[in-house]
């Protein structure tokens, strides 16, 4: 059966409709939004270390490569699948760690020098709670992001996607425990993609 895209705009719809919009889903969205800023802050400043304190031990990090799929085909075709194929991104807290470690080498060719580099979120939705809203320990959230990356002199990039992600809260606080990036292109424009999303 053929998911059309007025179905998956019922279906996302309706998942989002489920959360009532009372006082405890706004306090809660505030405080995702603030963690998200937070993340940016890290990321911008080059805090690497601390941003993988904000990932779960079990992080699933993915970015699929997009495809030109005909009409009517993008559920089933448009993104590759996670585990199957190639990505941009398939990668978990270890890889994410390694990564992190050779950027801070300084003698990373992509990195050398480091990338000025501005993270953007917005259109930030809470689409699932779980067990409920009042008691959130995980959280399905999306958002929208826009990257800026300015590297050596001339070497400039802009990376425009969406995020699905699931937050967990610890002891330490919200953490992220899967990130989904959509990256809204089907060719990288980009030279490379040292940057983190």
């Amino acid at each position: 059966m053929t998911t059309t895209v007025q179905d998956q705009d019922k279906q996302q719809h309706a998942g989002n409709a489920a959360i009532e919009r009372a006082a405890t889903y706004y306090r809660l969205k505030a405080d995702v939004e603030d963690f998200y800023y937070h993340e940016a802050d890290l990321l911008d400043d080059r805090r690497f270390r601390d941003w993988l304190e904000l990932l779960t031990d079990d992080i699933g990090y993915f970015m699929p490569i997009r495809r030109n799929v005909k009409f009517g085909q993008q559920a089933a075709r448009e993104n590759t699948k996670r585990g199957e194929g190639i990505s941009w991104f398939d990668e978990d807290k270890w890889t994410l760690t390694k990564r992190v470690e050779q950027i801070l080498t300084g003698v990373h060719y992509a990195e050398e020098p480091l990338s000025r580099i501005t993270h953007m979120v917005s259109n930030v939705q809470i689409k699932g709670a779980r067990p409920d809203i009042e008691a959130a320990r995980e959280l399905d959230v999306t958002s929208r992001f826009l990257v800026y990356q300015n590297r050596v002199e001339y070497e400039t990039y802009i990376f425009v996607g969406r995020r699905n992600n699931t937050l967990r809260l610890t002891d330490d606080g919200w953490k992220i425990a899967r990130r989904e990036i959509l990256l809204e292109q089907n060719i990288l424009l980009a030279k490379n993609l040292t940057t983190f999303f």
